[in-house]
């Protein structure tokens, strides 16, 4: 399992990102019937003229209302995710390589429920619209305001890839808001080229022009249960 050495800090609902890892338990692909269709989309499945904000790994079409910010681990000087804030939400995503044939939800959702588990969380899982998603409360900190922290975790395996989104604000717990945040999440491209990459690796992300890159000095150490922690 790799994590990232130190990731960027933001205020608030945030969480730490780091990389999945890969487990062997269920290795299904977890995917809506129609996502060829409906998305999320392989690059290969969109018409080449159609405008998307490019992020390498990933691309995003624009939309009304929509804020676009990424996420650098200052240390390593990378991207590691895509943050969109939209219908009163946040909506953080990563899109990372996957064996051709298997898939890496299953797996991670269920590493990732242990792990949020052991560290006090309530976990549940949930059928969503995308297929399998969790449903995390957690105690936030003081600095944070205190009180409950409310975070979805949704993914889905595409052709060689995994998109991972983490879902905050109000779309965690309205299910109206969660229907734009997921038709957001479903107009996502994944861009996942011909170069051999180890499962679970993230897929490379890129600041193009007019789009902000989110850095703080302040770094954080990646946490295994999604959120973050001090260094």
């Amino acid at each position: 399992m790799r994590k990232m050495s130190e990731a960027e800090q933001r205020e608030g609902d945030e969480i730490e990102l780091r990389e999945p890892a890969a487990v062997a338990s269920d290795d299904a692909k977890s995917a809506p019937e129609d996502r060829a269709d409906a998305g999320p989309f392989d690059a290969s499945e969109v018409p080449a003229m159609r405008p998307y904000v490019d992020l390498g790994g990933i691309k995003v079409a624009p939309r009304e209302g929509l804020q676009l910010r990424l996420e650098v681990d200052e240390r390593a000087n990378r991207v590691v995710a895509v943050s969109l804030e939209y219908a009163e939400s946040l909506l953080q995503v990563q899109a990372f390589a996957a064996p051709k044939s298997t898939g890496l939800w299953h797996g991670v959702r269920g590493e990732l429920a242990q792990q949020m588990t052991g560290q006090g969380a309530a976990v549940s899982e949930e059928a969503g619209a995308l297929g399998p998603e969790l449903l995390v409360r957690s105690q936030a900190s003081a600095e944070q305001g205190g009180g409950t922290r409310i975070v979805r975790f949704i993914a889905v395996d595409g052709p060689r890839w995994m998109l991972r989104g983490v879902i905050m604000g109000k779309a965690a717990v309205d299910s109206a808001a969660r229907d734009s945040v997921i038709d957001l999440f479903r107009e996502l491209v994944v861009v996942r080229g011909e170069q051999p990459m180890p499962p679970s690796e993230l897929l490379p992300l890129k600041v193009p022009a007019g789009v902000q890159a989110q850095r703080q000095p302040q770094a954080q150490a990646a946490d295994p249960q999604g959120e973050a922690t001090q260094a």
